[in-house]
C-alpha cells in the first residue's frame, strides 16, 4: 500500500527539485554545491514501543532525518519539526521529547531552526533536516566491480523488539545489547561525509537491510551478490534468533530503523576510510540482489518494513 501511494503521488508531481525524487533526500543545486532536504515522519502507535522514553523519541525523531541527510554524503546543517499532539496529552511527556531533541541537537552539532505545532489524533513529529556537500551520493550511481559494505553491525533492533513482544528470557547484558540499538540508535554523520568524497552510492537503513539492497539493485541497474557470512550480526541476535525458533540471517535482512549506511565504493578507495565497516558483497553486472549461503546462491527475498501492510 505505501509503494502504492508513493507511485499516486509521482505520477502527479512533475515539478522537482534538480535530484529527482526517490533518493534518501531531496537535493537543490546551491553555489558550488547542493542543498540537501528530507523530512520523515514519526508517529507513536506504529514507530514507539511502549518500553522508549520521550527523550529517545525526541532523539529519534531527530536521528531519523540526519540519517537520511548523512546517506546523501552531507553535512547537517539544520533540524526543523512540527508536532501534532491529541487534547489533554501529558505535559510531562513532551518535555521528554523536548529534551531528546534538545539533547540530539547538540549531539549532532545541529541548530533547530524553526518548529510548530497543532492537534492531531496521536502523537506525531515530522522532522525535516538541511545539508550541505560539494558531491551527492545517490542510490543510482552504484557501479560495476564496486564493493557493497555497510556499517556498524545488523539485527539488533528487530531482535531487541521481537524478545520485548514474546517477552522473551533472555539474559539481562543479552538484552541490554539488543535494547541499546532498538532504543538509542544514532546516524553515522561523519561516516556519511567522508563517503561522500569516495563512495559510489548509499542508503541508510531505514526500513531493513533487505529492502535498501534492492533500492539500489533497481535504481543503479545492476546486480548485487551478498554473502552471508559476511554480514555483520553480533552473537546477541543469534542467541534471541535461536531462543525466537527464527532464522538470524533473516532478521538482519529485516531488521529496521539501524540506521546503518550500506554503500559501494571502488576497491581502490578502500584505504581511505577513517571508520569501521564490513565489505559484504559485490556490485556486477545484471539485475536483483542474490545471497551466497551454504554454498549456494539465491535470490534475496524483500525483507523489512512497509507502511500500510500487515506486521
Amino acid at each position: 500500500m505505501e509503494r502504492e501511494i508513493i507511485e499516486l503521488f509521482m505520477r502527479h508531481l512533475k515539478l522537482q527539485g534538480d535530484l529527482p525524487l526517490g533518493d534518501d533526500a531531496g537535493a537543490i543545486k546551491w553555489e558550488s554545491g547542493w542543498l540537501v532536504v528530507t523530512n520523515d515522519m514519526l508517529v507513536k502507535a506504529t514507530d514507539v514501543p511502549d518500553i522508549m522514553t520521550p527523550e529517545q523519541v525526541g532523539f529519534k525523531v531527530f536521528t531519523m532525518n540526519v540519517s537520511d541527510v548523512a546517506a546523501m554524503g552531507a553535512t547537517p546543517i539544520g533540524f526543523l519539526f512540527s508536532i501534532g499532539v491529541p487534547k489533554d496529552f501529558e505535559m510531562e511527556y513532551l518535555e521528554g521529547i523536548s529534551k531528546g531533541i534538545a539533547r540530539a541537537s547538540e549531539f549532532y552539532r545541529t541548530p533547530i531552526i524553526s518548529a510548530d505545532t497543532n492537534e492531531a489524533c496521536d502523537l506525531i513529529i515530522d522532522g525535516i533536516a538541511l545539508g550541505k556537500t560539494k558531491r551527492l551520493l545517490t542510490r543510482s550511481s552504484a557501479k560495476i566491480g564496486d564493493l557493497v559494505c555497510v556499517t556498524g553491525d545488523i539485527g539488533r533492533p528487530l531482535a531487541g523488539l521481537k524478545v520485548y513482544f514474546e517477552n522473551l528470557e533472555v539474559g539481562e547484558r543479552t538484552r541490554k545489547v539488543l535494547y541499546e540499538k532498538l532504543l538509542g540508535p544514532t546516524a553515522r554523520v561523519r561516516e556519511g561525509v567522508v563517503l561522500g568524497r569516495y563512495a559510489n552510492s548509499a542508503i541508510d537503513i531505514s526500513d531493513g537491510m533487505s529492502k535498501e539492497l534492492h533500492l539500489i539493485a533497481d535504481m543503479s541497474g545492476v546486480k548485487i551478490l551478498v554473502d552471508s557470512e559476511k554480514l555483520p550480526i553480533r552473537e546477541e541476535v543469534f542467541e534471541a534468533a535461536e531462543l525466537l525458533g527464527l532464522d538470524p540471517i533473516e532478521i538482519a535482512l529485516a531488521s529496521g530503523e539501524e540506521f546503518e549506511l550500506i554503500f559501494t565504493i571502488p576497491e581502490e578507495h578502500l584505504d581511505k576510510l577513517d571508520f569501521d565497516f564490513t565489505v559484504i558483497g559485490k556490485v556486477e553486472k545484471g539485475d536483483g540482489v542474490y545471497l551466497r549461503r551454504d554454498g549456494k546462491i539465491k535470490k534475496m527475498p524483500i525483507l523489512g518494513w512497509e507502511h500500510l501492510t500487515k506486521p
